[in-house]
């Protein structure tokens, strides 16, 4: 008597611990990314009439403030305590301009104890990155 395999099942059961060893792996190493805080604070300075304003802006939603649309992606606090850094994925549009070629007048990184890394260039503005929390 010629004993048969049951290959079709040894394919579930390998596809099935397979798929749960993805989503064990994956939970794991989701714990140890860092979480996006949920506001961000910003500080712009109207270099027209010197005034400066402290706005607070909720992570993925877009403010207008004056004529510039300004979102915040994600917003991360450092884990070191002595020094933290702070940093925010920002986008800026300026809604008087209708140059169509450039959608971003300001589109990355920024970081608040170093905001000249990458300078947001604006004729009438300067936006500035204090602080991130929930």
């Amino acid at each position: 008597m010629l004993l048969k395999k049951n290959i079709k099942a040894g394919k579930v059961n390998f596809s099935i611990i397979l798929v749960f060893s993805i989503l064990a792996i994956n939970n794991l190493h989701a714990d140890t990314l860092p979480k996006s805080e949920t506001t961000a604070e910003l500080s712009i300075l109207d270099k027209v009439s010197s005034k400066n304003t402290n706005i607070k802006i909720q992570v993925g939603e877009e403010l207008l403030f004056q004529n510039l649309n300004i979102k915040v992606l994600k917003c991360y606090n450092s884990k070191f305590d002595d020094d933290p850094e702070v940093t925010a994925y920002m986008q800026v549009k300026d809604s008087t301009m209708n140059n169509n070629n450039k959608v971003f007048i300001f589109n990355d990184w920024t970081f608040a104890s170093s905001p000249s890394i990458r300078p947001f260039d604006h004729p009438v503005y300067d936006v500035w990155l204090k602080k991130c929390y929930s």
